[in-house]
């Protein structure tokens, strides 16, 4: 820790409670770290378990061996597929070559597997919001035959749908999305087609929703915004752009060392979260970087308690 130094500028900085991890993203590394206490290295993982450099790179010491598709993994080694989820046709091709795996998608995102599926055994046809090329939604058209599901990324792309004629239509939505931009989407979805099936239940999972709360919380009183989280990372870039809706200046970092000090600056106030899938240790980097140049007086702002906790696969518990 940096020693006090009084002729530091003073620093405000409002850490905001939730962040970092959610129960999803804890679940799927401890699945890797069980994987590799069981079976020992290597333990093969399908695309990066979770987005987040600092992780993977750990794992990867640890023995992971991060790969793009199953063509990569031998015969003999199991292979974990990530928390974002995977097309039905990965694990098929799995169990076609006999090779041992562990599914750690987040629970969340196979809720709206489950969803996707019984959608389209009733006949309906899906619009699905969410951000092309993501990891989430590749896997979730992969859950249903092609052309069954239109992906809607704007409230501009509602009014150029050309969806079959007469279908019956449901929408759901990635677990990962701006709580804001969401619920415009979705009102003009509805607007211009009422009788649309709505899920039963919130599709942006709890994580993402409290995360960017917490930032509503406490941007009116900050100058600027860090966000702890890689640039891959949707749940995280979207923390950076609740901040900014808000006109308060925000940053996505990776590490401490990403820190622009001249886009800093002094503030007398600065806000400060992670992403889901960014651990605590690396907030706690930013504070002590930050104490190198600041007087810091550090608050927590809890808004939102989680005490979620997902069952970790049976095979690696037993």
């Amino acid at each position: 820790m940096a020693e006090f130094d009084p002729s530091l500028p003073s620093l405000r900085l409002l850490v905001a409670a939730p962040r970092g991890f959610c129960a999803g993203v804890d679940r799927a590394i401890q699945i890797v770290e069980l994987a590799l206490e069981r079976y020992g290295a290597p333990v093969y993982v399908r695309h990066e378990i979770v987005h987040n450099r600092f992780v993977v790179d750990r794992l990867r010491d640890q023995g992971a061996v991060f790969v793009e598709e199953l063509t990569d993994v031998p015969d003999d080694r199991p292979v974990v597929f990530s928390a974002h989820g995977v097309p039905k046709s990965v694990p098929a091709e799995a169990r076609d070559r006999g090779l041992s795996y562990l599914d750690a998608t987040c629970p969340l995102v196979s809720k709206v597997h489950r969803q996707a599926q019984r959608l389209i055994e009733e006949g309906r046809h899906i619009l699905f919001i969410g951000h092309a090329g993501h990891p989430e939604v590749i896997g979730t058209f992969g859950q249903v035959p092609p052309g069954s599901m239109t992906l809607v990324e704007t409230v501009e792309d509602v009014a150029e749908l050309q969806v079959p004629e007469a279908a019956n239509l449901s929408f759901l939505t990635q677990t990962t999305l701006s709580v804001d931009d969401t619920s415009a989407i979705v009102a003009a979805i509805k607007t211009r087609f009422p009788e649309i099936r709505a899920p039963r239940s919130e599709d942006i999972c709890y994580a993402t929703s409290n995360r960017q709360a917490a930032v509503k919380a406490i941007a009116s009183e900050c100058e600027k915004m860090l966000v702890i989280g890689s640039p891959k990372s949707s749940n995280s870039l979207r923390l950076a752009e609740v901040a900014e809706r808000m006109d308060v200046p925000a940053r996505l970092i990776e590490r401490a060392k990403d820190i622009d000090w001249d886009w800093l600056g002094t503030p007398q106030t600065l806000g400060l979260t992670a992403g889901a899938s960014a651990p605590e240790i690396l907030v706690r980097e930013v504070v002590e970087a930050l104490r190198e140049r600041f007087v810091v007086i550090e608050e927590q702002v809890d808004h939102t308690p989680e005490r979620m906790v997902f069952k970790l696969p049976r095979e690696l518990v037993a």
